[in-house]
């Protein structure tokens, strides 16, 4: 359990390094934009280094999106895993009391 509790927190910590980056991007994206005076990524002047930061953004959504399939993945696995430990809790308590009695 504990080993996917770590695993939790690096994908969790992940997608907020993502989220942090994206947000970077995108504020540099507007940079660009003003700067150029063009805002539309199909217009044939825009900035290439806003393309590439609107790629780069876009492919960080995709992989928090991915990310964010395996976390829920992870936590039903933790919570099935959780659950078997106490029922074996629950029944080592249960033999433990009946030897106690005998």
């Amino acid at each position: 359990m504990n080993e996917k509790r770590r695993q939790l927190q690096q994908l969790q910590m992940m997608m907020s390094e993502f989220d942090r980056m994206t947000k970077d991007l995108e504020s540099q994206i507007v940079i660009e934009e003003k700067k150029s005076g063009i805002s539309d990524p199909n217009h044939f002047a825009y900035p290439t280094f806003a393309k590439a930061a609107r790629q780069r953004a876009d492919n960080l959504q995709v992989s928090i999106k991915e990310l964010k399939m395996q976390e829920e993945s992870l936590e039903q696995a933790l919570e099935e895993m959780q659950a078997e430990y106490a029922r074996a809790s629950a029944l080592e308590e249960r033999d433990s009391a009946i030897r106690a009695r005998a």
